[in-house]
């Protein structure tokens, strides 16, 4: 594996994002204020069923992201720990909306800064108003006919509603 040297500039954030909703925008937009070139690792996520394809994934993360110009989205499979090394970054960005992913996210990060030390995590909360949202509620909501508009942008509102009816 190649590994560059890590940038403290350059930061890593990742997830399914199976859909990615508003407050993972909204962690992605204020993490990039925040580096120079900050990658989003759509996870391939062999272990999930997903409501959409990587392709879909990755697709929307690049369209509700385009105005954040130093954001990039790439597919990830494997470590991301390794991904950071081959990308060279130095952090990695994870939202946490609650204490129940705090405990979990704080073990993650333990462990990969035993996989790597040189990366550090950084961790970011949404704004209160979007803590709430999770892409399982966001599915499954979709997935009987709701309303998720106020938690998802337009675009995605409406590849969800298109994945929903095909299955």
């Amino acid at each position: 594996m190649n590994a560059a040297t890590p940038n403290p500039r350059v930061a890593v954030t990742s997830g399914t994002f199976d859909p990615i909703t508003l407050g993972h925008e909204d962690v992605i937009r204020r993490a990039a204020e925040r580096f120079e070139r900050l990658i989003v690792a759509v996870a391939i996520a062999h272990h999930k069923k997903t409501l959409l394809s990587l392709d879909e994934r990755l697709s929307l993360a690049r369209e509700v992201l385009r105005d954040c110009p130093n954001v990039q989205v790439l597919p990830v499979d494997g470590l991301i720990m390794d991904f950071c090394r081959q990308q060279g970054a130095a952090t990695v960005v994870r939202g946490i909306r609650n204490v129940t992913d705090f405990d979990y996210e704080a073990q993650m990060a333990a462990m990969n800064a035993k996989l790597a030390p040189e990366v550090h995590t950084v961790f970011l909360l949404p704004q209160p108003a979007l803590q709430c949202i999770s892409g399982t509620l966001v599915r499954e909501i979709a997935r009987l006919g709701g309303d998720v508009s106020q938690m998802v942008s337009p675009v995605v509102a409406e590849r969800l509603r298109q994945a929903c009816a095909r299955t």
